[in-house]
Formats: C-alpha cells, sequence, structure tokens
C-alpha cells in the first residue's frame, strides 16, 4: 500500500508503510462479541415484560454507544495510524480529527533497537526504540514484524550516513 505521494518530497521513495499490528484490535472485537451477546442476552429476557419495546430501544442505544465508543473508534484509530520509513526519514502519523505526526530524518538517527517479549513474538510484533540526535528515544509499539523493519530502517540510517561521509570526502 503507497503512502500519498504529496508527502515525500524529489528523489524519497517509501521502504515500509505499515499499520500497527492487528493485535490491539482483538480486545475491541472481544468487547463487541461480549456487548452484542449480552445486550442479545438481556433483550430476549426483556421480550417478555410488558414494556418490551422502550427497553429495547434504550438496550439498542446503550449497546451502539458501547460499541461505537470501544469498537469502532479503536479500528479507526488503527485505520489511520501510519508508520513510514522512506529513504530519507522516518516519519509516523496518527489520528482523525486532531492528526499529530512526527518526523525524524535519517541522518539524525542514532541508533536502532527493538524489543518484544513472548505475546508479541507469537504475535510477530513488538517495539521499536529510536534514538536521535536531540530527543529522547521514541517507542513505537505493536510495529508489525519488527525485526525486518528494524533492520530496513539500520540500512537505511546506514546507507544515509554512509552518503554523507562520501560527500564530505568528494568535497575536500
Amino acid at each position: 500500500m503507497a503512502y500519498p505521494d504529496g508527502l515525500l518530497s524529489e528523489d524519497e521513495y517509501v521502504v515500509v508503510h505499515t499499520h500497527p499490528h492487528w493485535k490491539m484490535l482483538a480486545l475491541p472485537v472481544l468487547l463487541f462479541l461480549v456487548v452484542v451477546g449480552g445486550g442479545s442476552y438481556l433483550a430476549a429476557l426483556a421480550a417478555e415484560l410488558p414494556w418490551n419495546v422502550p427497553l429495547w430501544i434504550a438496550l439498542a442505544v446503550v449497546g451502539g454507544v458501547l460499541i461505537i465508543w470501544w469498537t469502532l473508534a479503536p479500528l479507526i484509530r488503527w485505520r489511520t495510524t501510519h508508520f513510514v520509513v522512506t529513504s530519507r526519514r522516518l516519519m509516523v502519523r496518527e489520528g482523525v480529527f486532531t492528526r499529530t505526526g512526527v518526523d525524524i530524518p535519517m541522518w539524525r538517527i542514532n541508533s536502532v533497537r527493538f524489543s518484544h517479549g513472548i505475546v508479541d513474538r507469537l504475535f510477530g510484533c513488538g517495539t521499536l526504540i529510536v534514538e536521535s540526535a536531540s530527543d529522547e528515544p521514541l517507542e513505537f509499539d505493536d510495529i508489525p514484524k519488527v525485526e525486518r523493519v528494524h533492520t530496513l530502517l539500520y540500512r537505511e540510517v546506514n546507507d544515509e550516513s554512509e552518503q554523507d561521509d562520501q560527500d564530505r570526502w568528494e568535497r575536500r
């Protein structure tokens, strides 16, 4: 899936573009099933009451709000979060109504690390830790195939610094 070309500069290309790992949607899906199951059970219990229609409407409204809050919002948040490594920078974009973004030029990145516990390893994801020249380390959670992304980002950082060294050498 390509990242919008309008955000890229000349001679810049996308190396990795991903969303957070789908595991962050496991709890919202479980909550969706609980709300639908619990709402259906309560609606069946209310069927024999004389005022069942207003109770069904109330259950539908409460269930709808809970589904929007607990399931739809996390799904939209997941879909609108982008982790992008290009040939020149690392970009992270999040949000729907309020967008936030972080851009780190490759030449400012000092080190790249990853960590993943047993659960992350089972799911094939992890946390990417990027240390830049002036800021404290940035941690990006739930990156799919974090070891592969780590390797590609490390290669891009080293290619960029090797190119800078070569440019400095040629200017002498």
